[in-house]
């Protein structure tokens, strides 16, 4: 980690902050009244020309000021970031449909944050209450999944051999008397087990339906709620570029990008916050995420976060995340 003197943390610091307060490059003699300190512009200029060498502030060429990089946030953020705690006007999140809930939590992100909210969507768990299959046509089977929480799933499938009815029947029954309330990864492993003793139609048929099973299940999991993109049109830092612009909208259209990213601060304690241009995660210099976990009963389940432009208010956004990480795990929750 670079080692800087308090004077030019202090510098560092005003810097960033005067730079996310109002978007403009900040030269030397508005870092003096920012930072408070009485230094000569002379003494100014040499610390930011360090702080330069350093690749924590850049020069943009139209303009004598500075403006942080990313390495200049990622330990403004880390170091110097006090969080002031605001008076923070958050409705509540009704207790509804789970569905509901993580919709309206991607509204109350973005609506306080006014930048993009997004929420990964609980992971339910891949235990089945009944299955039953319906022949569509020659091999071609309607597998019908219910979730302990009446959650239907349907999917097609196409298998080798044609089933008659009496053997759809047969495999449903043996299904969900032995492995109803059980986990597909379960069932897919006491099934290899079973597959010796049963008819050889029938294991056949119950590994495809199995198969299929926790694959519906999977993908109905794997869902990104985001609300707010629009909100970026109005951002300065972005407006000024299409390039930006179509660059970050892509990453929403790429839900498995953002799924990466929400995936990995599953496992982490509290707030993270990722800098634009320092991880694979986020590959544009221009975007941040500022996210947390939620539980449900207790269990981290998921993760909600802002996503916004680089400069943006941090302290704030922590906030409103932690808040609302609070409101939807209460939400949520039986207790």
């Amino acid at each position: 980690m670079t080692h800087l003197d308090d004077r030019a943390k202090l510098l560092l610091k005003a810097l960033v902050e005067r730079y996310i307060a109002d978007g403009q490059p900040v030269g030397s003699r508005t870092l003096s009244r920012a930072s408070g300190l009485e230094l000569s512009p002379a003494t100014i200029r040499n610390v930011m020309s360090d702080l330069e060498e350093l690749g924590l502030i850049a020069s943009p060429h139209t303009s004598a000021g500075r403006i942080p990089t990313a390495r200049g946030y990622r330990l403004f953020v880390d170091t110097m970031l006090t969080v002031k705690h605001e008076e923070l006007h958050a409705p509540s999140l009704a207790p509804e449909q789970p569905q509901k809930v993580i919709a309206n939590a991607a509204n109350l992100l973005s609506n306080l944050s006014h930048f993009v909210g997004v929420v990964m969507a609980p992971r339910r768990s891949t235990v089945f209450r009944h299955i039953e299959f319906l022949r569509l046509s020659d091999r071609r089977l309607l597998v019908i999944i219910v979730s302990p929480d009446g959650d239907v799933q349907n999917r097609v499938i196409f298998t080798e051999s044609d089933y008659t009815q009496t053997q759809l029947i047969e495999t449903s029954n043996y299904l969900n008397s032995h492995f109803s309330g059980m986990a597909m990864e379960q069932v897919r492993e006491k099934l290899q087990g079973e597959v010796e003793r049963l008819r050889g139609e029938i294991a056949a048929l119950m590994q495809a339906a199995v198969q299929v099973s926790s694959e519906a299940l999977t993908q109905a999991q794997d869902e990104v709620i985001i609300s707010g993109e629009r909100n970026l049109l109005s951002v300065s830092d972005f407006s000024a570029d299409m390039g930006h612009l179509r660059r970050a909208f892509e990453l929403f259209e790429q839900k498995a990008q953002l799924m990466r990213l929400l995936d990995v601060s599953v496992k982490a304690e509290g707030v993270r916050i990722y800098i634009g241009g320092e991880s694979q995660i986020v590959p544009f210099e221009e975007l941040s995420v500022v996210s947390s976990p939620y539980e449900v009963d207790g269990q981290v389940v998921g993760t909600l976060g802002v996503i916004g432009p680089t400069r943006m208010n941090y302290d704030r956004m922590i906030q409103i995340v932690d808040i609302t990480s609070k409101l939807v795990s209460n939400a949520l929750s039986h207790k």
